[in-house]
């Protein structure tokens, strides 16, 4: 008869390894089997690289790694998209694809390093209007240039009182790929997972006029957890 008190012990060691190793974005499962399998073909052909190829895959599937998140108790305020350091604050015109009025408004650009987390995250409760995916350059994400020349992927959010905050999605010299898994019409969580950009990039947040800033230049974020702004007042905002 199969040892009981062993299963046990087996089973809390599993669920203790669930909990310490994040679940992986789906958009990163093709990536990492990619580097497996290279990993595993050079292996056979030479003989060599098990610890190599062993790193390389394991470090491939951290980059796509998806922490759990605790949104913070706060209501009226805009959490943060992505995990990363927060690149500019200023007030600037939005780009045209998120159709907000062309007066400038605050926002938030978060650079994301291949150290952090590259899933995102939707900053607010609220309704998806719009998704809109403009082709591009591949600059640096750390350039002020990037938000307008790069390629990137814009979502508009409405929330249940009727503030309208702009997130983008922008590659960087590295990525080659960004991945929105909301589409208009959808309703949606703060803190929920929403899309990947593969490798160095950065996420733009637009915020409503009369917003408060709650971060600054070169502090670091974690996407669904700091708070970036609080919304105005309604009636005044």
């Amino acid at each position: 008869m199969p040892d009981s008190g062993n299963a046990t012990s087996l089973s809390h060691m599993a669920g203790l390894v669930r909990a310490a190793v994040p679940p992986m974005h789906p958009g990163g499962r093709p990536v990492v089997a990619g580097v497996a399998a290279a990993a595993g073909l050079a292996r056979l052909l030479t003989g060599r690289g098990t610890l190599i190829g062993a790193l390389a895959t394991a470090a491939t599937a951290a980059f796509f790694r998806v922490p759990h998140r605790v949104a913070p108790p706060r209501t009226g305020v805009v959490l943060s998209a992505a995990d990363g350091t927060v690149a500019t604050v200023g007030e600037v015109l939005p780009p045209p694809e998120l159709d907000l009025p062309p007066v400038p408004v605050p926002r938030v650009s978060v650079f994301l390093s291949l150290l952090d987390v590259h899933a995102q995250r939707i900053p607010v409760d609220g309704v998806v209007t719009a998704v809109e995916y403009r082709p591009g350059t591949f600059l640096s994400a750390d350039l002020d240039k990037a938000s307008e020349d790069n390629e990137r992927s814009a979502l508009l959010l409405e929330t249940p009182d009727g503030h309208r905050i702009g997130v983008v999605q922008i590659a960087g010299l590295l990525a080659r790929r960004i991945v929105c898994e909301v589409g208009p019409g959808d309703k949606v969580a703060a803190g929920r997972t929403y899309g990947l950009i593969r490798f160095g990039s950065r996420v733009d947040t637009y915020l409503p006029p009369g917003s408060t800033v709650e971060v600054s230049v070169g502090q670091h974020t974690v996407g669904g957890e700091t708070v970036l702004a609080a919304l105005p007042d309604r009636q005044t905002g």
